[in-house]
């Protein structure tokens, strides 16, 4: 079968703005809702703040001793929200950099995220020093809860650690992959799995919802990423590479999905830097197929994010540096090749 599609480099507006700001490497990025800030967060302990449009470092988060796994800015960016592997999840203000509330952990913090309403937040802890995986449920408006440390729900997952999660609509449930590759919806009221889903065959590398909240894609070390209605976690679509995949994104105006990935980290050094591939891979949302790439990265891509207008996408990687792609606009006037 001939493909429809002559993959080409994708043609993004000049050169890519280049964030400095991590010494170790990226692991995880996200845009505020009107998309003027961009969060990064790496394995050196530090969370820095950028202006999207010109790539301006605005400011950092400092208080963590280890490497920082995931970051979250409420609706409204009044709230920063980070986790880390210093057994910590700390809120912070987006605007002053003070840390507001600090919830110490018995395991590394792996994901974590406000709900819609930016009144509840969640977060994981890994499974690790004999400690089983637990997600939390705080309410910012108790200030209770967080001065005892004391979440209104904690739900052990005592089978497979949870590898990456975000909120469903309306803070009715929070979607979590699993390092067996497992999918489950996890009721926010009373800590239930309401749906589960197993359609990877390992671990569950990232997990982003689409702008309307209807839709996720998953990345998995299979190889694969797939697309999954939010409610009834029904499989939609696969795009398949022949790499694992650490992220995944979905356009807010396109019907595009960008895929990052590369080597595991442990295995970049043992090869040369021409077999990495680590290009970010656009594919088709409907047809599952891949039509365009754009390098850049010296290393496998960590996370990736389109920004909300959908006119842009940035990337972050094993090599520190996280880049801001601004297409061209020929990429808005794609259209398939029957």
């Amino acid at each position: 079968m001939v493909s429809m599609f002559t993959r080409k480099h994708i043609p993004t507006l000049g050169k890519p703005i280049l964030l400095q700001g991590h010494e170790r490497s990226i692991t995880q990025i996200k845009y505020n809702r009107e998309g003027d800030l961009l969060f990064s967060v790496a394995k050196d302990t530090v969370a820095n703040v950028w202006y999207s449009v010109n790539g301006e470092r605005l400011g950092t988060y400092n208080g963590h001793t280890g490497a920082v796994w995931c970051v979250d800015c409420d609706w409204d960016t009044k709230n920063v929200l980070t986790g880390s592997a210093d057994n910590s999840c700390r809120l912070w203000d987006c605007e002053t950099g003070k840390q507001l509330a600090l919830l110490n952990t018995n395991s590394a913090v792996r994901t974590c995220g406000f709900d819609f309403s930016g009144n509840i937040i969640m977060f994981s802890t890994d499974k690790q020093m004999g400690y089983q995986c637990f997600l939390n449920f705080f309410d910012l408006r108790d200030p209770q809860q967080m001065e005892d440390n004391n979440p209104y729900l904690s739900v052990p997952c005592s089978e497979c650690k949870i590898t990456s999660a975000v909120w469903g609509p309306l803070g009715e449930f929070v979607i979590a992959g699993h390092e067996n590759g497992e999918i489950n919806q996890f009721s926010a009221k009373s800590g239930e799995i309401l749906k589960k889903a197993k359609e990877h065959t390992r671990q569950i590398n990232d997990i982003q919802t689409s702008v309307d909240l209807t839709m996720v894609i998953t990345a998995s070390k299979d190889n694969t990423s797939k697309l999954f209605d939010c409610n009834s976690l029904d499989h939609i679509k696969t795009f398949r590479t022949d790499r694992p995949v650490n992220s995944a994104a979905i356009s807010p105006i396109m019907d595009h999905v960008v895929m990052g990935g590369g080597q595991e980290a442990m295995d970049v050094t043992t090869t040369s830097t021409r077999i990495g591939k680590f290009e970010a891979r656009f594919f088709h949302a409907a047809y599952e197929e891949e039509f365009g790439r754009v390098k850049g990265h010296f290393g496998p891509i960590n996370c990736v994010a389109f920004h909300p207008d959908g006119k842009s996408y940035s990337s972050g990687g094993e090599d520190g540096y996280v880049r801001i792609h601004y297409f061209d606009p020929h990429y808005f006037d794609f259209e398939l090749e029957a």
